[in-house]
């Protein structure tokens, strides 16, 4: 499908192949705040609603538009946590240099997360065409949000929620970190989903499983976010759409944040796993009707 040129035609025979104009950037930066860090799929929501307004899901620009604006929700959690941030960083690097502070636990949880993002970037490399190729329809996200459903499912049914943040070890931090390969792999399982599932299963409470896997999203959509700010440049995605949508998903990713860890304090995650799976029902109808 060709699509108009952006101001002024096409330079230098470079075709344009999408445009994201402001009104669905804040249509798409509500719906990536909302969903980042909830256990629904941020993923497949977006590709979902892109597809409803006949956004090709496909297009790279349109793939890093979304990865980009995942830095607003990113940043909603460094300002909620900041002064969390700013004590593990201060240990993580203060402990190269200060032996004793080596024996911290700050110290050792710092670098436990970023060793636990290798995984996820080693496999974020390698498996990059299936990624943006075949893993990438609707159909799996719908079959992911499925099989997501289940895996938490069983996680509730087995959790024993005995550990605090303080009993974490090097062990569940990679278990944990590395269980975000299945959201990366499978959009519509979700990183959020993912971890709060192995975090349970590993026998830790509800809250550090939360504060875990928000710690663990840091580096991780970070470097998305950045990696895929290259396809932004040059594309037909103007600055402004973009602006928008990152600032959109940062003012409601932050309520998100705030709210999910009040409501993981009182609750199990039941609600999540029947919303995931009246959403699969969903997509699947409008896959099987056409609509998308």
């Amino acid at each position: 499908m060709t699509l108009p040129a952006a101001r002024g035609g096409i330079d230098q025979g470079v075709q344009r192949v999408s445009v994201i104009n402001a009104g669905q950037a804040v249509v798409l930066g509500i719906v990536e705040g909302l969903t980042e860090f909830l256990p629904v799929s941020s993923t497949g929501h977006l590709k979902i609603v892109e597809g409803l307004m006949n956004i090709p899901v496909e297009d790279k620009a349109v793939v890093a538009f979304t990865a980009v604006i995942q830095t607003g929700a990113i940043a909603s959690v460094l300002v909620y946590f900041f002064r969390d941030i700013v004590r593990l960083a201060g240990a993580g690097v203060g402990g190269l240099v200060d032996r004793d502070r080596r024996d911290s636990f700050d110290f050792r949880f710092a670098w436990w997360i970023v060793a636990a993002t290798v995984p996820l970037v080693i496999v974020g490399v390698a498996a990059k065409p299936l990624i943006d190729g075949p893993l990438a329809s609707l159909e799996v996200v719908a079959a992911s949000l499925i099989a997501g459903s289940a895996v938490m499912w069983f996680a509730e049914r087995r959790a024993l929620l005995k550990r605090g943040e303080q009993d974490v070890g090097f062990t569940d931090c990679m278990v944990i970190g590395s269980s975000q390969i299945l959201a990366l792999l499978f959009p519509g399982f979700s990183r959020s989903g993912a971890t709060l599932s192995v975090g349970l299963l590993r026998g830790l409470d509800r809250v550090a499983a939360t504060r875990l896997s928000f710690f663990l999203s840091i580096p991780a959509l970070t470097g998305a976010g950045l990696y895929e700010l290259k396809d932004v440049v040059g594309s037909s995605v103007d600055v402004v759409p973009l602006i928008i949508g990152t600032t959109v998903s940062f003012v409601v990713g932050y309520a998100s944040v705030a709210w999910l860890l009040r409501y993981v304090a009182r609750h199990t995650f039941g609600l999540f796993i029947v919303y995931r799976l009246g959403l699969a029902v969903f997509l699947l109808a409008l896959l099987g009707t056409g609509r998308l």
